[in-house]
């Protein structure tokens, strides 16, 4: 079977980390390839696909719409599409799933297949600042930074990211918050070597350099990159204080880094979002925050959001 997987990214780790072999897939296709290959398996552009045998296709990115309008000009059959990001939407953007179940595996498909959520827009937030591309990869999590961030209004403090992966949710910080410093922390080349991430999770954040996620910045003068490993990377910022971080670093012992140095530096009135706290795909971050309350022996005031990964919203 010819199976192709449309997409680089997180979405596109996960199906290798997580149920499909990267033996059982041709190669990855990418509308603007940065890399040749993923996972040991060729990168290519959707035109490359002309004249090859193409049994399916597996979308795995949040670009849904662009990605069909791209099909259809390199001349593929939209029926050959599964679209895997299909939760958040108005309707099934698959037109059925008979060539899937030819494809593959009943049990497989059925992980894959979810069904249609409507998401109506918040009535408090019908003019928001951000953009469709901003909202669309997971649009509980967005709203609820936009409405955290209209509630800092005389708090101190500069905010921060550990853990920006391509920068699309430090460009919302960003974006609402134009006044304030941003330190963006990261290795801006995936994950170290030390750290034992899952061979998918690892490829898919190889992508993300320093530059490209500064120029997804509107407000640059504001933002300070810190690459490396952290904390070392926050050597001589003990005395900051912070109104907003956002921790999304995946792992246990580099969550339990994150919470150590961010949690006595939040500023009061301010907010800790920890993402996948609740993603049965990352539990270390769980044990991560077990083990941070056990040690400090306090329970953090904290609030759970029903977003797609679990984050919980730490309050200081």
């Amino acid at each position: 079977m010819e199976i192709y997987v449309w997409g680089t990214g997180c979405a596109a780790g996960e199906l290798a980390d997580h149920g499909l072999e990267p033996a059982q897939i041709r190669a990855f296709i990418d509308s603007q390839p940065r890399q040749s290959a993923f996972l040991g398996r060729p990168v290519l552009r959707p035109e490359d696909l002309a004249g090859r045998p193409v049994d399916l296709i597996l979308v795995a990115s949040r670009h849904a719409e662009a990605i069909a309008a791209r099909a259809a000009q390199a001349g593929l059959q939209p029926e050959k599409l599964l679209f895997l990001r299909n939760n958040w939407t108005l309707r099934d953007r698959n037109l059925g799933y008979d060539t899937a179940e030819g494809v593959l595996r009943p049990d497989t498909l059925t992980a894959l297949q979810k069904a249609p959520r409507v998401m109506p827009e918040p009535i408090w937030a019908e003019k928001s600042v951000l953009d469709e591309r901003d909202l669309e990869n997971d649009p509980v999590r967005v709203r609820t930074l936009e409405a955290l961030c209209a509630r800092l209004r005389g708090v101190p403090g500069a905010a921060a990211e550990l853990g920006v992966y391509k920068g699309g949710f430090a460009r919302c910080i960003n974006v609402l918050l134009p006044e304030r410093r941003l330190y963006l922390f990261d290795t801006f080349d995936g994950f170290a070597e030390a750290e034992n991430a899952e061979p998918g999770l690892r490829e898919a954040h190889r992508n993300a350099s320093a530059a490209r996620v500064l120029s997804l910045m509107p407000h640059q003068e504001r933002v300070v990159l810190r690459p490396g490993l952290f904390p070392e990377t926050a050597a001589e910022l003990e005395e900051e204080r912070f109104a907003l971080v956002s921790l999304d670093v995946d792992l246990e012992e580099s969550t339990l880094a994150g919470l150590r140095f961010f949690i006595p530096r939040l500023a009061p009135g301010g907010y800790l979002l920890l993402h996948d706290w609740a993603s049965p795909l990352l539990p270390g971050v769980k044990r991560a925050l077990a083990r941070y309350e056990a040690e400090s022996a306090r329970r953090l005031l904290a609030v759970p959001l029903a977003d797609r990964c679990g984050t919980l919203v730490i309050c200081g």
